[in-house]
């Protein structure tokens, strides 16, 4: 009896615990729809309210809301620099607005990224408001951005941590001899370094001129603009730099002019409060980006539109899309639909094509090509850089009517290249071993439990080089240069947005408004509106379409930590690429 009692007990038990998660479940998902279904509200500032921009977390093009996160009081992890932008424009229009705090963070973006909103931060400035700083630590992004503030205010126990820029290669040959496993490496470009990892055991001498030649054009630009809004000369900046200044004490940053003052964190939000006319012993009175940038200003509303669709992340299948990747943003064939469909729409007269890839998927590239060649049969699109728009990144924007990068954006890349590997060494070490019938003498083409024959590595080469020749191509009659023209500054390189336009691979250097203007000057519009084509999607439908991938993500992230994460993922995509791929062959870190 005493058993029965026990087991009923705990039955019961199970049954409370379960009905208590399903219904608190059920509340949250409600709310959460409610939430993120409600859309933005308008937000009306109280007198001498302070805009907080706290740099934290991923800068991206698009966010996506979480209305869970915002309920447990959590930072989403995303901060788009659109919305940002709007933020900055709305701050600087409202008088109930003094000024802009930055609040300086880890911030993980591309260059171009922080360029765009460090050129509005200045233009904000013109409004006679103020801009302060304060860091506990300074990344060089956050401080690249903080720089142009009034006052710099850095923690006693800080650091500006200005270091320099560095691009570092992880090279698997000397694993895949161990294990037995043989690349077959094809290519076209002498820059084209992607493949450099399954062959090599250190950068080549063409893709170390090229990384040296890009880090300098990029590290240059940021340096230059620290040392004119610091005003400090570059020997002060490079003997900080060289002789390892950040990581020492924090009254350096103050010896070198990169901070003003070494204060604690409330002491600089008291000296906020008089600057903003608050009450210094009540609390700061602040508001941050979502709720500035909704804050409502008198548009234009005309039956003339002008759509922005952003290209945003790797091309690629997202059918072929690991787990692993359940995080990133993606550009498929759906891409192509979009183009499709704003071709059609009679109300949009224009597009700017807003892209940030370092590419992918040669041949989902030239399905995209297509129908931004369809587009522009009928209506003007203008392709605006970000951070990368390299290799099929470039592939599809190359056929646009005008291109405008930024000075840091990475782009160019115009080669291809392909790989295929032969597991013969790991099976002899494990015993495995394999046998096949065929019909036909290529039927078993890509076979990888054996030797490639030299037939076989002649058809895939051929193929690499019919699909480089018709990136050569596209880019030539896109940009109005023969292919001899194209291949001479192709090969698969890597260029920055200035150097870019020295080259005639853009048009001009700017952001999205130099954009926007441009494209309304190619459909000869003088009364327009601007409408986002395909905006963000909410939390609540990424969760239906990934939910399991990205629980997946969650569990192993935080078995793993994040740099093994990081490691582990950039394995896998490697591993799943298949067929002939166009990106770019590195990434550079150091915001």
């Amino acid at each position: 009896m005493k058993q029965f009692f026990k087991t009923v007990f705990a039955s019961t038990l199970g049954v409370l615990i379960a009905l208590g998660i399903v219904t608190m479940g059920s509340i949250f998902f409600f709310i959460g729809v409610a939430a993120s279904s409600g859309g933005s509200t308008e937000y009306k500032p109280s007198k001498n309210t302070v805009f907080k921009l706290s740099l934290n977390g991923m800068l991206v093009e698009q966010s996506v809301k979480n209305p869970f996160s915002e309920l447990m009081g959590e930072n989403s992890g995303q901060l788009a620099v659109p919305d940002v932008i709007k933020a900055i424009r709305r701050a600087k229009a409202n008088d109930n607005i003094k000024g802009i705090y930055l609040e300086a963070g880890s911030l993980s973006s591309g260059f171009a990224g922080v360029e765009a909103i460090r050129r509005e931060l200045e233009d904000f400035k013109s409004s006679g408001k103020f801009i302060v700083s304060y860091g506990d630590f300074y990344t060089q992004g956050s401080y690249y951005l903080c720089s142009v503030a009034d006052s710099i205010f850095l923690n006693p126990q800080g650091s500006v941590s200005l270091v320099g820029l560095a691009s570092q290669g992880i090279f698997y040959t000397g694993l895949a001899e161990k294990i037995g496993v043989e690349h077959y490496i094809f290519k076209v470009g002498t820059y084209k370094s992607a493949v450099e990892p399954y062959f090599l055991k250190k950068f080549s001498d063409a893709n170390r001129e090229q990384l040296t030649s890009l880090l300098g054009s990029v590290w240059g630009n940021m340096t230059s603009a620290i040392e004119k809004s610091r005003n400090i000369s570059s020997d002060e900046l490079n003997r900080y730099l060289n002789e390892g200044l950040a990581t020492g004490q924090a009254t350096n940053a103050v010896d070198y002019k990169l901070a003003d003052k070494l204060c604690y964190r409330y002491e600089v939000e008291n000296a906020v409060k008089e600057m903003a006319g608050q009450d210094v012993k009540g609390k700061l009175k602040t508001a941050g980006v979502d709720k500035v940038a909704s804050i409502k200003v008198k548009e234009k509303d005309s039956k003339n539109k002008i759509a922005i669709l952003y290209a945003e992340g790797e091309i690629r299948d997202e059918d072929s899309s690991s787990p692993f990747g359940a995080n990133e943003q993606v550009i498929s064939e759906e891409m192509a639909k979009k183009l499709r469909k704003l071709k059609d729409d009679d109300d949009v007269k224009a597009v700017v094509f807003r892209v940030n890839s370092p590419g992918g998927s040669a041949y989902i590239s030239e399905q995209i090509w297509k129908e931004v060649v369809e587009l522009k049969a009928k209506k003007p699109i203008v392709v605006s850089m970000s951070n990368y728009a390299a290799s099929g990144g470039y592939y599809i924007s190359c056929a646009a009517n005008k291109i405008i990068a930024e000075r840091t954006t990475l782009t160019g890349s115009i080669g291809v290249f392909g790989v295929v590997r032969n597991f013969t060494g790991t099976f002899d070490k494990l015993g495995v071993t394999t046998d096949i019938v065929k019909t036909n003498t290529y039927a078993d083409l890509g076979d990888f439990t054996r030797p490639m024959r030299e037939d076989e590595k002649a058809l895939i080469q051929r193929g690499v080089e019919q699909t480089y020749d018709l990136f050569l191509t596209r880019c030539a009659d896109g940009r109005g240069m023969t292919k001899a023209e194209i291949d001479s500054i192709g090969q698969g390189r890597v260029w920055t947005g200035e150097q870019a336009l020295e080259r005639g691979l853009v048009d001009k250097l700017g952001g999205m408004d130099d954009a926007i203007k441009e494209a309304a000057s190619l459909a000869e519009l003088t009364d327009y509106s601007v409408t986002v084509a395909d905006g963000p999607k909410d939390f609540f439908t990424k969760f239906m379409e990934k939910k399991m991938d990205e629980v997946k993500v969650s569990m192993v992230k935080s078995v793993m930590g994040e740099e093994q994460f990081n490691l582990y993922s950039t394995i896998q995509r490697a591993k799943t690429e298949s067929g002939v791929i166009a990106r770019m062959p590195f990434d550079i870190k150091g915001l």
